[in-house]
Order: C-alpha cells, then structure tokens, then sequence
C-alpha cells in the first residue's frame, strides 16, 4: 500500500486530483424546488463526524437477537460520519450520513430532522436528508419505535436513542459550517477477498440467464468518492460497498463499529483525523445492497479470516481499507453536473403492482409478516434453535398441520402481548404470503403494528451519480435489479448508480421473488410478500422518472409517530458502590513494571457503572507516555483498535463492578514509561 496517501503528504495527492473526477453528493433545495442542470464540476462541501457510542453496560445488542448478548464494556466507539454537498451555487444542497449503527430506523430520522429544522428552518428536510447505517451488530440497541426491533433489548432505550439522535445531529452540524467550494472524485472497482454470498441456494433460484449476465454471486464493486476544496486539501472520502458487518460475533459483548468501522478508522489514522474538532478529515465507508453477503468468506459464510472475531474484523476492515485508498489515488473522473432528488412515502402493505413490473399480470403486496425460516436466523448468524431451519415453505408446513412450530404458535396465541401476532390466527395472510408459512403476523400487532408500513424511497442526483437510498437489506440480485430498473427510467447508461442500504428507516429484508419462494432466511425476512421487490422497481421507476423529467412526485402518507408510545422494561443503575474499605478507582490487578512490544498491558480497578457516564466525545481510557520533559502524551484512546474497556459485575445483580482495561502494544510503538 502506498503511504503517500497521509494528511502530511496530501500535495502529493494534489497532482492526482488535478486528473480526477470528483463525485459530489446529492440534492436540490426543498422538494417543490427543481434544480437548474449545470455542467460544472464545483461544489459547495462540508464533512462532519461526531460520537454516538451507547451504553457501554447491560443493554443488549442490535442485530444478533441474542438475549444473552449484552453491552460489557467497548472496543471501538460508534460514529455518525455526515457530508453536506451543495451545487456550484450553493443553492440546492444534501446530506448524506453513515452511522455505525445496526439500522436506521424512522425514530432516529424523525428527531434528527426536526432538530435541523429547528435550527436551519427548511434548508433540511426528509426529502434531501439520506441517514444511512453501517449494520454493525455490536452495538446497544432499544432506539427503533417499533416493537419487532426492541423486543429483544426489552423495549425502548431512551439514553441510548437521545445520544444516537444528538450525536448524528451534531455530525450534520459540523458539516453544515465546514462546507467551502470543492471537487469530487469518483471511481469503482472490484474488491476481491472479502464477501460471499450466504445463500447460494436461493442465489441459484434466479434464473439462470439473469445468473450469466454477472461474473461473481455477490457484487464486489465499490463506488468511492473523494473529497477536496479548490486548493485540493482532503476534505473526507465516502464509499459504498456491500458486505455485512458481521464478522464479529453473536457472542461479543464489546461495543464496535466491525469491519466497516475499522475500515473508517484505518483511513482516519492514516490522514491523522482529530476527533476532538469540529472540522477535520472524515473517511465513511457506508452501506450497499449487502442482504445475503457476507464478511465470512469460508465455509459458505460461516468463519470469518483468522484465529477469533478481532483478526476476522481486521482483515475485512483492511481490506476496504487498502481498496478504497487504491481507487482514491487513481480516480481520474470529477462528478459534475447537478444536484437533484426526488422523496415519496410509500405504503408498503397496500401497493397495487402493475403487470410490467409483475410478472405480467397484476398483483398486491400484503401486510407485514415473518416466515418460519426467520426463526432460524441467517447462515452467519444462525439462531441455534433446533426446529427451526432455512426453507420452510407452505408446502412442508401447511396451516393447521400439527408441528412444534404450531405448538409454539398456540402458545403464543393465549399470551396477551404476543397473541396478536400468532400466525395461525390469519388464513388471509397465508394466502397472500404463499409460499411463506407465517410465523408472526407483524402488521397485526396491537396496538400498534410491530413493523412500519409507510416507508421512504429516495434517489438523489450528484452529477453522473445517482443514490438509490433503500430502507431495507436487499439481497445482490435485488439490488441489481432494482439498479437497473432506475437507469432504464432515467436513461442514462452511462451513469453510476449505487444502492444505499439501511436509509431512512428499516424494514428487514428484500429478496427477489424467486428467491422469496425459497425461504431462506432472506426471504422468510421480506415483510410485505412475494411481490415486494417489484413494488420497490415499480414505485422507484416514477421516482427516477420525475428525477429525469424535472416534475415533482405525490409526498406520500404520513408516517405513524410512535415516540410517545415506548416502553422500557429494563431497570436503570439501581446501585452503584465499591466494597467496604474499598474506593472506586482502587486497583485490583496493577499493570506489570515493564512490557514488549506485541504485548498485551492490562489493569483491572474498581469502577462505577458506564450507564452512569457514557463519556459522549471523550473516553473511558487513555494510554499514556512520558516524554523528555516529564510531560504525558496520550498514545490511545478507547477508540483506538489496540484498546479494550471490559465491565462486569462482581456478583451478580450486585452494586460492585470491576473495569479492566487492555493495550495491545503495537509493534510500532515508541518505547518508554
């Protein structure tokens, strides 16, 4: 890899760029604004990050559904990363922003876009706002509105939620007032070694003529884009690439940001990011079309590179890494033209979809529900649960046939809170859903339905790029398709289009409809039926038509607001002590008097619980050196990859807890005291 690439050396770049193209990112004014068209390659560009670590304790993740998989301590923190792009004339702008989170649900949406328009009026709206998650699954959870994605965590976790809102709030900000004229760069290519597709079963099902227009299973292009002002000083870099962020485990308890986060903080090192300021250089490595692809490239997706969960993250995180600064450097193509986008809610449950985009005759999605196969969870994430397996269909399981699945359905249907979703109790739904045998009628939860119906479809327009920002998890076929549906509308082939996945709200999944009849665990997780992906293609299609035309769009319904019904039923810190005689800070297990390199230094202490203070833009730790003059320089931070900040509780249920804290010493270290 070449280290030419680092902030000290960024004249170095300037040359390169002078040859580059740059991408910029999307928008116009508010929605009743069309933008003028403009062959220029300026814009008007600010990049922002800022801190949205949750609670370091005790609260459980999001993503696994593991209820044994609670926060107990931290290994890298979670960051929202926010771009600001304007036009030549800094009329029209956009926001993009990926945060290290599992989803990005309409709560989180909501509030942030309230509060910019608190604070900038209608310079920010739903319309040209594109939030976006990473999918981390190792991160606190309990900040959605809707029950399926808070049941796990036991409901609505307000702390975490009000830091996620604040600190992707803030990200915005910063960028806001670090926008200056500026040029994008943008470039593609193929990352090899690093995803496969997890369910070639359902993959294969596509047919077979479709299968022979792509050369791998899953889609290894990343799309990055390079930012700098006129001078061609390094503003931020943002790419897409899809792969999930999971290659650490359903088993970790340490808040991280995974692969991508590592990818992030790679880049951010190497162009010595200050997180402390409020402008400072800001690498995102955001989410694609990655609803079967997987980081564990063995065993169809089941391990991950290496010895454990850590080296499996290092390796996928790097490689990201190494490809995106290898497209940075060689981009040669500047993004020009205008910003543009085009917003519209769309009642999922309710879309009438037209033969063209069918299967030539008309056909209806259908109220929310998850399949049998759900239960079982994905190939690199498997539930455990014995009975439960990809590929239950209607025809093995057909309603009224005594199974487990229907005890357990029965069993659910006599509880109060959960009988509302028994699937058993809906034929309709059977019928409409078929093949999918239904689990829990998710729609029929009360009082409220347990998924969104509503969702956001979103394109925005930087120039020759085009972002497709999908509320779900599309699978790699989906995603093509549905790409391909967007540049037949717009006519333009020779344009770059991107799937931005997990944007704006979050719906589970979407499977091609061959892949739907399979079941698998993609398929049993597409909430509104068979025909799902069409509905997507068909209504997308009248988005990038009026993005093409210069004509508006119908808004759409207006999503249910939900932030006065959560309920939480995990208590808070009850109590928080240290032993008699004892005080916090007291050390248990001091650090050894000297250490090598490749080491690892540990120190365990009394502490207070992290509830307490989530420490939002500082740290729980610091490594420190003595330099000549007897000062202490920081060396780490809990941000840093080599450190680690475990809790537990000494006694079960107790008042005490212990905090260790873990420095693996690099081999580049300066040595000292």
């Amino acid at each position: 890899m070449k280290k030419t690439f680092g902030k000290k050396a960024h004249h170095c770049l300037k040359g390169v760029l002078v040859f580059s193209i740059f991408l910029a990112f999307l928008l116009t004014a508010p929605f009743s604004r069309i933008s003028a068209k403009s062959s220029s390659d300026l814009y008007h560009i600010g990049a922002g990050i800022y801190d949205i670590t949750g609670p370091a304790a005790e609260v459980r993740m999001m993503g696994y559904a593991n209820l044994e998989q609670s926060s107990s301590g931290l290994h890298t923190r979670q960051w929202s990363r926010a771009f600001v792009i304007g036009d030549k004339n800094d009329e029209n702008r956009i926001i993009f922003v990926s945060a290290d989170l599992g989803i990005m649900p309409r709560s989180v949406k909501q509030e942030v876009v309230k509060k910019l328009q608190s604070e900038f009026g209608d310079l920010y709206t739903d319309d040209n706002v594109v939030l976006s998650a990473t999918h981390t699954h190792s991160g606190p959870g309990g900040y959605s509105h809707y029950t399926l994605y808070n049941i796990s965590i036991l409901g609505f976790i307000k702390e975490n939620f009000t830091t996620i809102v604040d600190g992707i709030y803030q990200s915005i900000v910063d960028a806001h007032h670090n926008v200056e004229p500026g040029h994008i760069l943008v470039n593609r290519g193929k990352l090899e070694g690093t995803s496969v597709n997890r369910s070639l079963d359902a993959y294969y099902n596509n047919p077979e003529s479709e299968i022979a227009q792509y050369e791998d299973e899953v889609d290894k292009t990343m799309t990055s884009l390079y930012f700098t002002n006129i001078a061609g000083e390094p503003i931020g870099t943002l790419n897409w690439f899809a792969v999930h962020t999971t290659s650490m485990t359903r088993d970790n308890k340490l808040i991280s940001a995974d692969n991508k986060g590592y990818a992030s903080y790679l880049y951010e090192k190497e162009m010595e990011t200050d997180y402390s300021e409020e402008k400072t250089f800001v690498a995102a490595f955001a989410q694609s079309h990655e609803g079967d692809v997987s980081p564990n490239i063995y065993d169809n997706g089941r391990k991950g590179y290496g010895d454990n969960e850590f080296e499996s993250s290092e390796y996928a995180g790097r490689k990201q890494f190494e490809k995106a600064i290898q497209l940075n450097e060689s981009a040669s193509v500047k993004l020009k033209g205008s910003i543009d986008f085009r917003h519209s809610f769309v009642d999922f449950e309710k879309v009438t979809v037209a033969p063209e985009f069918a299967d030539g005759k008309e056909r209806k999605t259908a109220p929310a529900a998850m399949g049998y196969s759900f239960a079982a969870g994905a190939e690199d994430g498997p539930s455990g649960i014995d009975f439960f397996y990809e590929g239950m269909t209607q025809e093995k399981y057909p309603l009224g046939s005594v199974n487990i699945t229907s005890f357990l359905q029965s069993m659910i249907g006599i509880t109060p809170y959960f009988g509302w979703i028994s699937g058993t109790n809906y034929p309709k739904l059977w019928k409409q859903h078929a093949p999918k045998p239904i689990l829990f009628a998710l729609a029929k939860g009360k009082p409220y339905p347990w998924t969104p119906s509503i969702l956001p479809l979103q394109i925005i327009k930087v120039g020759q790029l085009k972002i497709i920002a999908v509320p779900a998890e599309f699978t790699t076929m989906a995603g093509r398709r549905l790409m391909n549906t967007v540049q037949e509308a717009m006519d333009d082939p020779d344009g770059l289009y991107v799937i931005a996945g997990l944007s704006n709200t979050y719906s589970s999944y979407v499977a091609t409809k061959e892949e739907y009849d399979m079941q698998h665990y993609e398929g049993a997780s597409t909430l509104y039926g068979p025909w799902t992906l069409n509905a997507y293609q068909q209504e997308f299609h009248k988005l990038a038509t009026a993005l093409k035309e210069g004509t508006e769009v119908d808004p759409g319904p207006t999503p249910i607001d939900l932030s006065t019904k959560q309920h939480n039923f995990q208590p808070g810190v009850v109590f928080d002590n240290v032993p008699l005689g004892k005080n916090f800070g007291d050390v248990v297990k001091n650090v050894k008097s000297s250490y090598k390199k490749g080491e690892k230094a540990s120190v365990t202490f009394w502490s207070g619980h992290p509830k307490n203070n989530l420490k939002t833009g500082s740290t729980f730790l610091e490594v420190q050196r003595k330099d000549k003059d007897g000062n202490w320089i920081v060396v780490a931070s809990d941000w840093d990859w080599e450190t680690k900040y475990l809790w537990k509780r000494v006694t079960p249920g107790g008042a005490t807890s212990q905090v260790t804290i873990e420095w693996d010493i690099p081999e580049d270290v300066e040595p000292g005291t």
